[in-house]
């Protein structure tokens, strides 16, 4: 995979080509984001500028302590960024929220107090 194509999830972080993004939406927020088929939700709800990265396996996103950290338990296998520039907008947190999740920004951002 090309990084310069690449795109992160600003809800969960996965790392994707853009094209995935809009051919599958993101494996683990597309009940809730619905980017499938969508090069508009795709771009709002996705960034281009992320640092880091490392890959997720399936025993890791129960059991590993940086799966813990990062906030990935639960989610799929794959590659996922450390951080993430980038916030989401209102219309979006409030959908995740509606969904259950509880938005919480990878960019740095978020204290401890806030996760």
């Amino acid at each position: 995979m090309t990084t310069r194509s690449s795109r992160a999830c600003l809800v969960c972080s996965v790392v994707l080509p853009q094209a995935k993004f809009v051919q599958s939406g993101c494996p683990n927020c597309e009940d809730f984001l619905e980017m499938r088929g969508s090069q508009d939700v795709v771009l709002d709800c996705t960034s281009e500028v992320f640092e880091g990265v490392m890959f997720l396996t399936t025993h890791a996103a129960n059991d590993s302590w940086v799966a813990k950290w990062q906030r990935l338990q639960g989610y799929l296998p794959g590659l996922y960024a450390v951080k993430v520039n980038g916030i989401l907008s209102e219309e979006y947190i409030a959908a995740a929220e509606n969904a259950g999740v509880k938005y919480i920004p990878r960019d740095g951002s978020a204290t401890t107090d806030d996760q």
